[in-house]
């Protein structure tokens, strides 16, 4: 889905999914990409267990993962008017 998309829609899509992470996954996700922290580290720094931090990063993989390859969201206001009108856009 990523061929379609041009650079801007890329980085437009990343940020909404890293907006919509719960604070602690966000922060151990760009703990881990930006700052180069390990898992150990971002341990020690939360309170929480070291397989919790690699859980949390997997999860915040996956939601990117999802935001980047599933199709624009579409907002409820058009889903009920395509149910109501049986129309598209």
């Amino acid at each position: 889905m990523l061929e379609g998309l041009t650079d801007a829609e890329i980085i437009a899509r990343l940020e909404i999914g890293l907006r919509r992470m719960p604070k602690m996954r966000r922060e151990i996700f760009l703990a881990i990409r930006l700052d180069d922290m390990g898992y150990p580290e971002i341990s020690e720094r939360t309170g929480l267990s070291v397989s919790q931090v690699e859980r949390q990063f997997a999860q915040a993989l996956l939601q990117l993962h999802r935001v980047l390859n599933d199709p624009a969201p579409v907002s409820g206001w058009k889903r009920l008017f395509r149910l109501i009108t049986g129309k598209g856009d």
